[in-house]
């Protein structure tokens, strides 16, 4: 007798949201921003603060409700991202602020992208385990991010921003969690 055993893949979203749990915690977050034509690099280092969102946050609400969607059917979790960010170099400067994510069936809600305080949704896949892929476009620009954990305590972010199908801005992040 011969016995077959099938193993179930998690589902995009059920690794949206393990992704987002893991996430949860204090980040030092130090990055570089090349925008490409001029050469300039901006360097930032922020302060973050994850904190994940069970389906039913009163965040999520607010989200659900920005994006049209019914909250009990569409949010299955989320995360808020709260920062405190120093720019050293040509733009200095001190940037507050917090930011939330929807994980939907097979679509990433944002209260705000990138370039624009206007809810946006992405695209998002994880090509390996600890790696997460982003995907958004708006005001004819593409966003492609990854995020991936190299340790429970390091991840590092690569963000490729393109304008009319032409690369105009590359970001580099390096995470260290620090509580």
């Amino acid at each position: 007798m011969t016995l077959s055993l099938t193993i179930a893949s998690p589902s995009l979203e059920d690794q949206a949201v393990q992704f987002f749990k893991d996430s949860v915690g204090q980040w030092r977050s130090e990055r570089r921003y090349y925008t490409l034509k001029s050469g300039v690099i901006q360097e930032v280092v922020s302060d973050l603060t994850l904190s994940y969102l069970d389906a039913d946050a009163p965040e999520l609400a607010e989200l659900a409700q920005a994006h049209g969607v019914d909250q009990s059917r569409e949010m299955l979790g989320g995360l808020q991202i709260s920062w405190d960010s120093e720019y050293a170099g040509p733009s200095k400067k001190t940037v507050k602020g917090a930011t939330v994510f929807g994980i939907g069936r097979e679509v990433l809600y944002r209260d705000r992208g990138f370039a624009t305080p206007e809810p946006v949704t992405a695209q998002f896949d994880f090509p390996s385990s600890g790696t997460m892929l982003l995907r958004t476009e708006y005001n004819k620009s593409l966003f492609e991010e990854e995020v991936k954990f190299i340790s429970d305590r390091y991840r590092t972010r690569q963000t490729v921003i393109s304008r009319a199908g032409e690369e105009q801005m590359v970001g580099q992040y390096l995470e260290r969690r620090v509580a």
